[in-house]
């Protein structure tokens, strides 16, 4: 975790927007801003999934880098306010994660909230929401999304067998060919919207990709297969031609609306 007395909410990574891809990354880093302290929690709990997604940060700059195109990082910690969730979700900002409790985040009043949500959440997806205007102009056709995360290995006495999972809601255009051809790799097991469900009302796929009609994917990738850097890059690079073969699909760049198993946009 680093310190800064002047905190950016996002960082932007440079690419090609004509090849109508974005990838993004919710949970990439674990820093919080120097008047938030520790959140009353030691360090090594920020070593921890419950501060940020291990190995996301390198997956997808690399990711990024091989494919030439640009990149959305959040930069502050999920403890500090959860940019993966809409903003009435009651796990936005945790009090409890794992087993620990987020004594930082108790009590949280109104004005605190809305602080967070002003200082860091809503400009990590206003700039998410300009990267997509950006590369939709630029390519001059519906862009293709794919946000990054990866999952402990371990959740609440479960042994999480997947080494990588696809999360989608309704449209299938990206995560029905993703989990194919990962699943050539007989090495791999694939999940299917394992270990979580890509339905999520409000969270970044919902409010950037669904209700837009963008084809769309968040794959989770294992963070023991990707906590060390040598590792993270091999999967940036078995991901990068997989990748690059989905966009070259000619469904992956129009609008379709195929709606929410959340209910009504």
């Amino acid at each position: 975790m680093t310190r800064s007395t002047v905190f950016a909410p996002f960082d932007i990574v440079e690419g090609d927007r004509k090849r109508g891809i974005v990838l993004l990354a919710d949970h990439a880093r674990r820093d919080l801003p120097e008047e938030y302290g520790s959140l009353g929690l030691p360090a090594a709990e920020f070593d921890r999934h419950i501060a940020y997604d291990i190995g996301v940060e390198t997956v997808t700059r690399e990711l990024a880098a091989l494919l030439g195109v640009p990149a959305v990082l959040a930069n502050f910690s999920r403890l500090l306010i959860d940019p993966n969730r809409g903003e009435d979700d009651p796990t936005l900002i945790r009090q409890l994660y794992d087993g620990t409790v987020i004594s930082g985040n108790y009590p949280l009043v109104w004005e605190e909230r809305e602080r967070r949500l002003d200082g860091f959440y809503r400009p990590y997806h206003d700039a998410v929401g300009a990267m997509i205007a950006s590369v939709a102009q630029a390519c001059a056709s519906a862009p293709f999304i794919l946000s990054v995360h990866s999952f402990t290995p371990f959740m609440q006495g479960f042994v999480r067998p997947w080494h990588v999972g696809i999360l989608w809601d309704r449209d299938d255009r990206v995560a029905r060919p993703l989990i194919d051809m990962l699943a050539e790799d007989k090495s791999l097991i694939v999940g299917d919207n394992e270990p979580y469900d890509g339905a999520l009302r409000g969270d970044t796929m919902f409010r950037h990709a669904i209700v837009n009609g963008f084809a769309h994917a968040l794959i989770e990738i294992r963070q023991d297969l990707i906590a060390d850097r040598q590792d993270a890059v091999a999967w940036a690079e078995r991901l990068a031609p997989i990748v690059d073969a989905i966009n070259r699909r000619p469904d992956m760049h129009q609008i379709r609306r195929f709606g929410s198993r959340t209910g009504p946009l």
